[in-house]
C-alpha cells in the first residue's frame, strides 16, 4: 500500500495545484484548512477526517478510492488492472450483455405468503366454547399482516369494542387459556361469548368494553368463565 501522503501529493501535482490552491479549493466543500494542513497530510504527519478525505478525492478526481489507497485487488474490482480505454470497452461489453435476455439477471418473483385459517362468527351464546369445535366456520386466506401466532379469526358483532373494533370486523386470535391484565381476548362468561379487555383490580376481575357506553362485566368466582384466546391482530 502506497503512502497516503505520496498519493495526495502526486494527484495534486498532476492537477498543477499548489498546497495553497488545494486548501482554497477545499473551502468550496465546507472544509476550512490552511495549506499547512495539506503539507502535514502529504508528509504523513497527520491524516484528514472523513469529510476532508472525501473532499480531497472529489477535487483531485480520485474515483477508484479502494485501489488507489489500498492497492489492486481483482476480487474487489475486476476492472482495476485496465487502463481508461480498457475500462470503457469493458463497460460497453457489460452493457451489451445486460441488453441480452440470455445474460440479463432474472428478477426474483416474490410469492406472497398465504395461509388459511378458520373464521367464526362471535355467537350470542358461546356454549362453553362448542362454537370453536363446530363445523360452522369459513376458511379464509390471510397474508403476512396476520401474526403467525393467530390460529383462527372471529367476526365481531356490535359496537361494544369501538373505536378499535367495529361491527363486522375480523379479529385474529391466538388460542390460550390465560390473558394478561389489559390484554384483549375472546371469553366465555355465563353462557355468552365476548370480545373484551381483561382488567384485574384489587376489587376483582372485569371484562371491559372499549365503548364507554357499556358497563364492565364482573367475573366472580362462582361464574362459569373461560378464556378462548388472546386477540393478536
Amino acid at each position: 500500500m502506497e503512502s497516503f501522503g505520496r498519493i495526495i501529493a502526486a494527484h495534486r501535482k498532476e492537477k498543477k495545484m499548489s498546497q495553497i490552491e488545494l486548501a482554497a479549493a477545499l473551502t468550496n466543500y465546507g472544509v476550512t484548512v490552511r495549506n499547512t494542513a495539506v503539507s502535514s497530510w502529504e508528509k504523513n504527519t497527520s491524516l484528514p477526517n472523513v469529510v476532508q478525505f472525501l473532499a480531497l478525492c472529489k477535487i483531485l478526481d480520485i474515483t477508484d478510492i479502494y485501489n488507489e489507497f489500498i492497492g489492486y485487488c481483482r476480487e474487489k474490482d475486476p476492472l482495476a488492472g485496465l487502463n481508461e480505454e480498457g475500462r470503457e470497452r469493458a463497460l460497453e461489453y457489460i452493457s451489451l450483455l445486460e441488453s441480452s435476455d440470455k445474460y440479463r439477471k432474472k428478477e426474483t418473483t416474490v410469492i406472497p405468503f398465504i395461509r388459511e385459517i378458520k373464521l367464526f362468527d362471535l355467537p350470542a351464546s358461546a356454549g362453553r366454547g362448542e362454537f370453536l369445535d363446530s363445523d360452522d366456520y369459513t376458511m379464509i386466506e390471510v397474508g403476512p399482516e396476520v401474526p403467525p401466532s393467530a390460529e383462527f379469526g372471529v367476526r365481531i358483532k356490535g359496537n361494544s369494542m369501538e373505536p378499535r373494533f367495529i361491527d363486522g370486523q375480523i379479529v385474529f386470535v391466538q388460542p390460550t387459556r390465560q390473558v394478561e391484565n389489559g390484554e384483549i381476548g375472546i371469553f366465555y362468561h355465563n353462557g355468552n361469548a365476548y370480545c373484551k379487555k381483561m382488567m384485574s383490580t384489587k376489587d376483582g376481575n372485569y371484562l371491559i368494553s372499549l365503548n364507554k357506553e357499556y358497563n364492565p362485566i364482573r367475573v366472580r368466582k362462582q361464574d362459569s368463565f373461560l378464556v378462548f384466546g388472546k386477540v393478536v391482530g
